[in-house]
């Protein structure tokens, strides 16, 4: 089982004159529905989601996000704030001529797709796989704080940079693919990626441009915007990062809003619980 194919989709950005991303489109004539992967990862984590979906009638279209995978890199903090993220996908809808979409993200993928949603009267349903919606999860009290620690931690450049790759990537064998038996592709995959020039400090940037550490400990923020359009929250009860509390706070903000339990899981969701993952994907799609 593999993705299409991908193709070099160039897109105008806000910080950058543009961007070139790969992108991997199965086509035809279905209702499109965009994936986003997270961190440290790639399309291939939607690989089987995205044979599901395309096989049910959909026209599936999943990005390398920005600094991941075969698309572009820059090394400046700056281009991977959330404004240029989003301006990303959009741009990628723009150029495959896709007016409106369903979305679905996971992990940092799907913090993008809260704010793609929050943002864009273009997305009709959404599917959070992980991440809560932001307000949720700033307010989900300190336990999720705590197992946040990483995301602090990296904000040092040249820290994580040192440390995270020494001795075999020891640091990420340990605690970011706990859950993953030995020499599962996954790790193998993000363990490579992150390897080339660049790439790292490109992943890590994600953190350091929409992460504010003065902003991190308040546990009340601004009711933000409701949510109108139907929304799916998953999360897995073998979560190394995001609590129970943070996905199913999310029905505070939006208005039709659907939790789901993938027992049995680590953060992984869709590599990890791929038949699963599709199944409630299909099912909320088809809704």
């Amino acid at each position: 089982m593999t993705l299409p194919a991908p193709q070099r989709i160039t897109v105008p950005g806000t910080t950058l004159p543009e961007i070139t991303l790969s992108v991997h489109d199965t086509g035809g004539d279905g209702s499109p529905v965009l994936l986003l992967h997270g961190w440290p990862d790639r399309a291939a984590l939607w690989t089987h989601q995205a044979a599901a979906l395309a096989g049910a009638g959909y026209r599936v279209v999943v990005p390398d996000l920005r600094g991941f995978g075969d698309s572009d890199r820059p090394a400046e903090v700056e281009h991977y704030r959330m404004r240029a993220l989003a301006a990303d996908v959009l741009g990628v809808a723009d150029a495959l001529g896709l007016d409106r979409f369903a979305l679905a993200g996971h992990d940092w993928g799907a913090s993008l797709g809260w704010a793609l949603t929050l943002a864009s009267p273009r997305v009709t349903r959404y599917a959070a796989f992980s991440v809560g919606h932001p307000a949720a999860f700033a307010t989900a009290g300190f336990r999720q704080k705590a197992m946040s620690w990483y995301m602090l931690w990296f904000q040092f450049p040249g820290v994580a940079e040192q440390v995270v790759p020494a001795d075999d990537w020891r640091f990420l064998r340990g605690w970011l693919h706990a859950t993953l038996p030995e020499g599962h592709p996954m790790a193998d995959r993000q363990l490579a990626d992150l390897s080339r020039p660049g790439a790292l400090t490109a992943s890590l940037n994600w953190y350091r441009a929409n992460i504010d550490p003065a902003t991190f400990v308040p546990t009340t923020i601004p009711q933000p915007p409701r949510i109108t359009v139907p929304t799916m929250g998953v999360w897995s009860d073998g979560d190394l990062a995001l609590t129970e509390g943070q996905m199913r706070g999310s029905s505070a903000y939006v208005d039709d809003f659907r939790f789901e339990l993938v027992e049995g899981c680590g953060h992984w969701i869709p590599e990890e619980a791929p038949e699963a993952a599709s199944a409630l994907l299909a099912d909320f799609l088809a809704g």
